[in-house]
C-alpha cells in the first residue's frame, strides 16, 4: 500500500466534518471520492495532504509522498508557462519539464505569461505541475474544472500514465474519467453525526494551492 487511512476524523475550522474514515490505496490504483457537494471531499483531501490536521486517526504514507492540486490554480501570473513549470521543478528537485509540457499540449503557450492564459489553459498548466513533482500520490480536487472534452481526456491520460508508472491518485470528481484500476469511495456514510450532507458550509472550496 502507498497510503493507508485508519479511523480518520476531519474538521473544517472548528467543526468536525467526517469521522471514521478508513481506506487504503495501492500503487497503480486510483480512488475516486464520491458524495454530494458539501460532504467533506475537499476537507478529506486537505487532511491527507497535511494542510489540515486530523482530529483523530492515522494517515500512513512515505514522507513527502503527496502532491495536492486544489480548486485554485495558484500560478505565478508574471512568469511564463515554461517558467512556472521550471520554478516548481526546481522546488521539487526535478529537472525535465518537457514531459509535462507535452502531456498537456502546452508547447504553443510555453512563452506566454500565465496571467494571459484562459481559464482552461491555466488549469492545464496547474495540472501539468503534477508531472514535475516526482511525488507518487496525487490528491486532486475537481481537477477537470474549466477543461473541455479534449483536455479532460489529456488529463485522464496523464493520470493513467502515472498509475502505470506505479503512482496512485485520489480524486474528487463528478465525472467518469475512464481510468483503469479505479474504485470509488462514497464518503457520505462518514459525515459527522449532526452535520447534514447538504450543508453548504460543510466543505467550501479551498482557495489556496499546495502546488
Amino acid at each position: 500500500m502507498v497510503l493507508t487511512v485508519t479511523d480518520l476524523a476531519c474538521a473544517r475550522g472548528p467543526a468536525q466534518v467526517l469521522s471514521g474514515v478508513s481506506f487504503s490505496v495501492s500503487a497503480g490504483e486510483a480512488l475516486i471520492l464520491r458524495g454530494p457537494n458539501g460532504a467533506g471531499k475537499t476537507t478529506l483531501l486537505r487532511t491527507l495532504a497535511g494542510l489540515t490536521p486530523p482530529l483523530a486517526g492515522t494517515i500512513s504514507h512515505a514522507e513527502d509522498a503527496i502532491a495536492y492540486a486544489a480548486h485554485a490554480d495558484g500560478l505565478k501570473a508574471q512568469l511564463t508557462v515554461a517558467e512556472n513549470l521550471t520554478f516548481w521543478a526546481t522546488i521539487f528537485g526535478t529537472l525535465d519539464i518537457a514531459p509535462a509540457i507535452a502531456a498537456f499540449a502546452l508547447a504553443p503557450l510555453a512563452d506566454r505569461p500565465a496571467g494571459e492564459l484562459s481559464a482552461g489553459q491555466k488549469r492545464r498548466l496547474s495540472l501539468a505541475r503534477l508531472l514535475v513533482t516526482g511525488r507518487p500520490i496525487w490528491a486532486l480536487d475537481e481537477p477537470t474544472v474549466s477543461l473541455d472534452t479534449e483536455n479532460t481526456a489529456r488529463f485522464a491520460a496523464a493520470v493513467e500514465a502515472h498509475l502505470r508508472a506505479g503512482g496512485a491518485a485520489i480524486i474528487a470528481t463528478h465525472i467518469d474519467l475512464g481510468l483503469p484500476n479505479a474504485r470509488s469511495l462514497d464518503i457520505t456514510p462518514f459525515i459527522a453525526k449532526g452535520l447534514p450532507a447538504s450543508d453548504p458550509f460543510a466543505d467550501d472550496p479551498f482557495l489556496g494551492a499546495a502546488l
